[in-house]
């Protein structure tokens, strides 16, 4: 059974940056693909950024040049570097893993295509 642990959230000003970490334990497929998502108070859970074992990755246009996502096989672990933050990125964090690769477009940040799912870091980013 596949685990996910975030960490790295907490509150950051406007401009700012941080690193959120994923940690992925139990992982046995041959082929993943990893996620962010976020959720606002009030609003649906939304794709921040994916990766997959082909080393794709794909962003959503807000986060889009202020955000990377990379992995790391030998750790075992995801992370999202955010730089220039801004108030509207502020959320609750979540990494996912589906169970395949090589997604097309319209499933790469869609919630549907992760199976496991971690619990989740708060990002405030305010002045």
């Amino acid at each position: 059974q596949v685990q996910l642990a975030e960490s790295g959230g907490g509150s950051v000003q406007p401009g700012g940056s941080t690193r959120l970490s994923c940690k992925i334990d139990g992982n046995t497929y041959s082929y993943w693909t990893m996620a962010w998502f976020r959720q606002a108070p009030g609003k649906e859970r939304e794709g921040v950024a994916n990766i997959d074992t082909y080393g794709t990755a794909r962003y959503e246009d807000a986060v889009a040049g202020r955000f990377t996502i990379s992995q790391d096989y030998a750790e075992s672990a995801l992370y999202l570097q955010m730089n220039s933050l801004k108030p509207e990125d502020t959320g609750m964090y979540y990494c996912a893993l589906a169970t395949f690769a090589g997604m097309l477009d319209t499933q790469a940040l869609a919630t549907y295509s992760y199976k496991f799912w971690g619990q989740g870091t708060q990002v405030t980013v305010s002045s």
